[in-house]
C-alpha cells in the first residue's frame, strides 16, 4: 500500500525532529495518492527556481532571447573614434570566458568594418536595464563570496565570477601559489595560504565584506597535493564585462585608449552621434532553462526574475509581481508562495507542496509550457543534480524534478512514470533536519523509487 509505505520511511526515527511536506498526484486522473501537510509554508531551497521558470516561460515564452549591443559614441575621423565605446547589456547570462572570444572578436571585425581602429574614449558598461541593486534580498553575507551568490547586473560576464586556482608551495611552510582566471575581476586577492605537510588536509577558505574589493584567501593545502579550485563571486560585474571586452579589442587589433568604466561612474555626457555597431543575441530561454535547472544556476533564476519586470530599471521587486500575477490564474495565491529571490538562495523564501504540484501540473498540461519546461529538468541517475541518485532503480531515468538543497533544507519536485505508466507529479520538501543530509536526500529518493514501482 502506498501510504502505509510512505508513512514508513517518514516515520522513520531519524527523521523524527525534521519537518516533512509531501504531496503526490496523479496527472492522468488528478487525484490524490499521497499528502502530508501539503499547504505548510515551508523552504524550498532551489526549488523556487521552478516557479521562476514557469512563470517566465508563460510571461516571455521559450523563444525569448536577450540583446546585448556595442555602440560608438563620437565621431569617425581616419579610422578614430573620437568618443567612447557603450556596451549596453539587457540581462544575458550566458556570455563566458568560453564563448566571449568569438563575440568579442565579430565585434572586433564591425568596428573595423565601421572604419573604426583606433578609440581616443573609454569602453563604458550601460547597465541600467537592471536596478543597481545586485544581491538577491535575504541573501546571508557570507554567502556572497562564493559563485553561486555572484551578483546580477543586466551585463554580465562568466556568470560574475572567476576561478581562484591555489597550488602548494614546494614543501611545508610555504606560501601556496595563487592564480586568477578570467583576469578582470578587479579584486585585491590576499593570499595566506601555506603549505601544509604532505599527510594534511586541504583546507581553504574565502572571505568578501559586501561591498569589498578585499579578497582574502586563507588556509592551507598539502605539499605535493593537486592545485585546488575555489570559484567566486566579483564585486561589480559591470565593470568585469567592460574589461574583459576592452582587453579583447585590443587583442583583437582595436586601440582603446581610456579605461573601461561602469556607467555609474561616468559623470560626463558620453559624445554624440551614437551608432549601433554589433548586437550580441543570446540563446532562447528554451535553451538558457536547461542550465538554470540541470545545475541549479541560481544567476539564471535571479536575471530571470528582473526580467519579468515590464521596464527599466527592472527590479527584482517587480518581477516577483509578475510571477505571482502569473502562478495565480493557476491556484498559486499568496497564501501558498511567498517569494523573495528568484533562485531560492534566501530564506525568506516559502512555498507550500500543494503550490508546487498545481505549477508542475500545470506546466504539464499546457502544451505551450511543457515540451521545454519538463527538458530542463534533471534526470534521475542520468544528469544535473540527480545525476547520481537513484541509480539502478525503477526511477533512473524515469524520473525528471528540480532539487533544492541548503543547511537544513531538502526538496524534490516533478514528475515520474508509474510502474503501469502513469504519469505522476510530486513535491516532497523537508526542513529543519539536524541528521546528516544523505539521509534526507534517502528518504526522498526513496519515495520517488516507490513510485516509480506503484501500480494500481
Amino acid at each position: 500500500m502506498l501510504q502505509r509505505d510512505i508513512d514508513a520511511i517518514l516515520t522513520s526515527p531519524a527523521l523524527e525532529h525534521g519537518y516533512w511536506s509531501v504531496l503526490i498526484r496523479s496527472l492522468r486522473a488528478g487525484d490524490t495518492l499521497y499528502a502530508l501537510n501539503p499547504r505548510k509554508l515551508m523552504l524550498p531551497a532551489s526549488n523556487m527556481k521552478t516557479v521562476t521558470l514557469a512563470a517566465a516561460a508563460e510571461r516571455l515564452g521559450w523563444t525569448f532571447a536577450y540583446t546585448t549591443d556595442l555602440y560608438a559614441a563620437g565621431s569617425i575621423d581616419a579610422g578614430v573614434l573620437n568618443g567612447d565605446l557603450i556596451v549596453v547589456g539587457s540581462g544575458d547570462p550566458s556570455i563566458t570566458a568560453e564563448n566571449a572570444d568569438a563575440i568579442f572578436s565579430g565585434w572586433a571585425g564591425h568596428l573595423k568594418a565601421a572604419g573604426i581602429r583606433w578609440v581616443s574614449g573609454r569602453v563604458i558598461g550601460d547597465d541600467n536595464a537592471f536596478e543597481d541593486n545586485e544581491l538577491g534580498f535575504g541573501w546571508s553575507w557570507d554567502d556572497l563570496p562564493d559563485d553561486y551568490a555572484a551578483g546580477i547586473s543586466a551585463l554580465q560576464f562568466n556568470e560574475n565570477a572567476v576561478r581562484v586556482t591555489v597550488t602548494p608551495g614546494p614543501a611545508a611552510g610555504d606560501s601556496a601559489g595563487l592564480s586568477v582566471v578570467p583576469p578582470g575581476s578587479g579584486l585585491d586577492v590576499v593570499n595566506s595560504v601555506a603549505t601544509g605537510t604532505a599527510d594534511s588536509q586541504a583546507s581553504l577558505t574565502a572571505n568578501r565584506l559586501p561591498g569589498s574589493m578585499r579578497l582574502a584567501i586563507g588556509g592551507s593545502i598539502p605539499a605535493g597535493h593537486a592545485a585546488a579550485t575555489l570559484a567566486v563571486s566579483v564585486e561589480n560585474p559591470t565593470l568585469f564585462f567592460a574589461r574583459a571586452l576592452r582587453q579583447a579589442l585590443i587583442a583583437n587589433g582595436v586601440d582603446i585608449r581610456g579605461p573601461a568604466v561602469d556607467v555609474d561612474d561616468v559623470h560626463d555626457a558620453p559624445p554624440r552621434p551614437r551608432a549601433l555597431i554589433a548586437t550580441h543575441t543570446s540563446p532562447p530561454l528554451s535553451t538558457l532553462a536547461v542550465r538554470l535547472m540541470k545545475i541549479s544556476q541560481n544567476l539564471y533564476a535571479e536575471t530571470l526574475l528582473k526580467t519579468l519586470a515590464p521596464s527599466a530599471p527592472r527590479t527584482a521587486e517587480r518581477g516577483r509581481a509578475e510571477v505571482a500575477a502569473a502562478v495565480r490564474p493557476w491556484g498559486v495565491g499568496t497564501d501558498s508562495l511567498i517569494q523573495r529571490d528568484g533562485s531560492g538562495l534566501s530564506r525568506y523564501d516559502f512555498v507550500t507542496a500543494d503550490a508546487l504540484v498545481t505549477i508542475l501540473a500545470h506546466v504539464d498540461r499546457d502544451e505551450r509550457l511543457r515540451g521545454p519546461f519538463v527538458a530542463s529538468l534533471p534526470i534521475a541517475g542520468r544528469d544535473g543534480t540527480l545525476s547520481n541518485r537513484m541509480k539502478g532503480t525503477a526511477a533512473e531515468g524515469n524520473a525528471r524534478a528540480k532539487t533544492g538543497s541548503m543547511t537544513g533544507v531538502r526538496s524534490t519536485a516533478g514528475y515520474v512514470s508509474s510502474l503501469s505508466g502513469e504519469p505522476l507529479v510530486f513535491a516532497i520538501l523537508a526542513n529543519n533536519f539536524e541528521v546528516a543530509p544523505a539521509q534526507i536526500t534517502a528518504a526522498e529518493d526513496a519515495i520517488i523509487v516507490r513510485l516509480a514501482s506503484f501500480s494500481r
